[in-house]
């Protein structure tokens, strides 16, 4: 174990919680993948295959067009026959009903009359008659058949040999001898008498219809698995184009299956769970500084879920290719605010989980890496706005490399470029132009602090800096001292200068409150001749205590809130302290009342600040300004920081210390103008000038 660097003393609470954040992620990840058979991909008919060569996954029929399903049903339709029932009593009923009705004869027309039009009665219902409706339904066309069923026996018969009920009553008057009566019988209201004998049979109708219809073969063939379907770069013609439409909708029939979707979930979920498992892992060896900060875990884990949410969306939606989101953000967003290896390694992690959601992963997981790690590569600190546009630029250049690559790879002549993922490619440059907005969006949500703010935050006319200038001038020129001393050291072993500057202009703004009280705002008053030490102590510990009731009132961040708290860690006020035991030897003293609350630096750049501060001061003191004297200051200084044990909590080393002296001890030698000492003329005391 030890040789993965474990911690010794990980407790059992830890490892719980690292597996809650883990298991929590993986089911919101898993949750949000689409489960619809990953058809991301578009063809377009007449146009080339953009993606890589595409074969039968499995057997899957290849199915017709809708246009050419209807077509053929709308041929069949015409060579449909409906249903129709011959009704054999309706004649009698109606012929008798009539009879019975006129026994008496009709006024006005001789007795025989009455059987004349019996007769004619006989001739239409023998000719058939079909209700108007479905005879305007089915005898438009002349050509139309219909099955016609007597008893067990169904005839084909012409539509147009029978009669409508209308056309029925108009026939009635066919010859003259019933026509020259037309008036008189019209009162007779003989159509009464006319009613249909075809009756339409729905439900057989119905039946066979729908059989009809179904023998319509809704394919025309079958993909073997392995089956080559169309090639990179080859024109989409009618045939690929409908296996590969069958092959999206063989694929939503078949992911639609119970056992299917349990295990895609299943596979989904053990897919998620060991890159996210590699991931915490990472973190935990190599970062664990990162992983016991909630606002670190929270930003990386809401950064991987937030973009396989947008990755999910377009994939389930198709609203757009999906090379228009701008992932690169992820890298640049844990660039800035953490380093450059957990930013490429959050960034592959992202695109890994978001890869299985598409059909053809390859090409997006080297083309999104690659401009991940150019955004990491070209973006070490972000201090102005043109950085983000220069990564934006090298990210899309990089991009379009990548791609254009794998084009050549796979095309067989130049003429099959396509130009459209590299519009997708510039939108996407676009976007990530909107990183710069957000990082204040991130700055807000997860307590994080980036450059841009610190390089705000320290100009000096922010109105802070402005009052403390006006009320302790002294302190003010301690701080910008400070200041530029701990960010050459920054710059020299590699911690953030511009955080560590901040810090030093911030570390003493408790002194306003009392600024008379330290000597380098005093013009030859000292107010601490009139007090006790015990009261000087407090006075000056105090200013930690209220520069931090300061910041918190001018809501500074918590990172500038820790330089006023640890930049004189636990030490205490040494002045008053020794004064009070070298007037008391007898007396017991509290240390506490001469203590600062601490607590002792936890990072590098406070340790720069202390360090920093106290030799700064302590430089004002020296009575000869040479190289011998200032470097004696500074190594006595920082060793009995060390060997007080300020920096045990803190990751420095001794190496970073050894540099910290040599450029403490360069920098006041520039500042007091340290030279050498002349030897005087012999015969005489004056010194020779240069």
């Amino acid at each position: 174990m030890s040789s993965f660097n474990f911690r010794e003393d990980i407790s059992w609470r830890d490892i719980f919680l690292r597996s809650v954040i883990v298991l929590a992620t993986v089911a919101v990840i898993v949750w949000l993948m689409p489960r619809d058979g990953r058809n991301y991909f578009y063809a377009e008919q007449g146009k080339p295959w953009k993606y890589a060569d595409f074969t039968a996954p499995f057997d899957f029929p290849i199915y017709k067009s809708e246009e050419a399903i209807k077509k053929e049903k709308d041929s069949l339709m015409k060579e449909y026959e409906p249903y129709f029932n011959y009704n054999k009593e309706t004649e009698g009923n109606m012929v008798r009903k009539f009879v019975a009705d006129f026994s008496e004869g009709i006024p006005g027309l001789p007795d025989d009359y009455i059987s004349i039009i019996a007769n004619r009665l006989h001739k239409i219902y023998q000719m058939g008659i079909v209700s108007s409706a479905d005879y305007s339904k089915y005898g438009t066309d002349t050509t139309q058949t219909i099955r016609l069923v007597s008893g067990k026996n169904a005839t084909s018969i012409p539509m147009a040999s029978f009669l409508s009920t209308k056309k029925a009553y108009e026939h009635l008057f066919f010859d003259n001898t019933l026509e020259q009566h037309r008036s008189l019988l019209q009162k007779c209201n003989l159509n009464n008498y006319i009613t249909p004998n075809i009756i339409y049979d729905k439900q057989r109708s119905d039946e066979s219809l729908q059989d009809a219809l179904s023998s319509v073969p809704l394919a025309t063939g079958v993909a073997q698995k392995g089956q080559k379907i169309i090639d990179r770069g080859e024109i989409v013609d009618e045939y690929a184009y409908r296996a590969i439409e069958s092959f999206k909708r063989e694929n939503e029939r078949r992911n639609s299956n119970t056992t299917q979707q349990q295990l895609t979930l299943f596979g989904e979920t053990l897919y998620v769970l060991l890159i996210l498992a590699f991931f915490t892992c990472y973190l935990t060896l190599f970062r664990q500084d990162y992983f016991e900060k909630a606002r670190n875990v929270a930003m990386l884990y809401s950064l991987i879920v937030f973009f396989v949410l947008l990755t999910g969306l377009m994939v389930r939606n198709t609203i757009a290719h999906i090379y228009i989101l701008p992932y690169a953000m992820v890298a640049i967003f844990t660039r800035v605010f953490m380093d450059s290896r957990t930013a490429i390694v959050t960034h592959l992690t992202m695109i890994l989980i978001c890869s299985v959601m598409l059909q053809h992963p390859l090409e997006f997981i080297v083309v999104e890496v690659m401009a991940g790690m150019a955004a990491v590569y070209s973006l070490r600190d972000l201090q102005y706005r043109s950085q983000l546009f220069k990564t934006a630029i090298i990210v899309t250049i990089v991009a379009m490399a990548m791609n254009f690559a794998f084009d050549l790879i796979n095309m067989t002549e130049f003429s099959e470029f396509d130009m459209s993922y590299y519009n997708y490619l510039m939108i996407n440059g676009v976007l990530l132009l909107f990183a710069y907005p957000l990082l204040y969006l991130m700055e807000k949500t997860f307590g994080f602090i980036s450059d841009i703010t610190l390089i705000e935050l320290s100009n000096t006319n922010n109105p802070l800096l402005r009052r403390m200038s006006e009320v302790a001038p002294g302190t003010f020129q301690h701080s910008i001292q400070v200041s530029n001393l701990a960010s050459e050291i920054a710059l020299k072993i590699g911690a953030k200068a511009q955080l560590v500057r901040t810090g030093a202009l911030y570390h003493d703004i408790g002194k306003m409150v009392n600024p008379i009280y330290y000597t380098e705002n005093q013009s030859g008053i000292n107010p601490h001749e009139e007090l006790s030490y015990i009261e000087s102590a407090q006075i000056i510990i105090s200013h930690v205590t209220e520069g931090l009731k300061m910041a918190e009132r001018n809501n500074l961040p918590s990172i500038i809130r820790d330089f006023i708290s640890t930049h004189h860690g636990q030490g205490k006020a040494k002045y008053f302290y020794v004064k009070y035991k070298n007037e008391n030897p007898e007396a017991e003293v509290d240390d506490l009342l001469f203590t600062y609350p601490g607590p002792n630096p936890f990072t590098r750049e406070q340790a720069i600040l202390m360090m920093a501060d106290t030799v700064e001061a302590a430089s004002r003191s020296l009575k000869e300004y040479n190289e011998k004297s200032i470097r004696e200051l500074v190594n006595r200084l920082v060793d009995g920081m060390v060997t007080d044990g300020f920096f045990r909590e803190c990751p420095i080393t001794f190496r970073d210390i050894t540099y910290a002296k040599t450029v403490m001890s360069e920098k006041l030698k520039t500042i007091y103008h340290a030279r050498v000492s002349y030897p005087t003329a012999e015969g005489g005391n004056v010194k020779l000038k240069n």
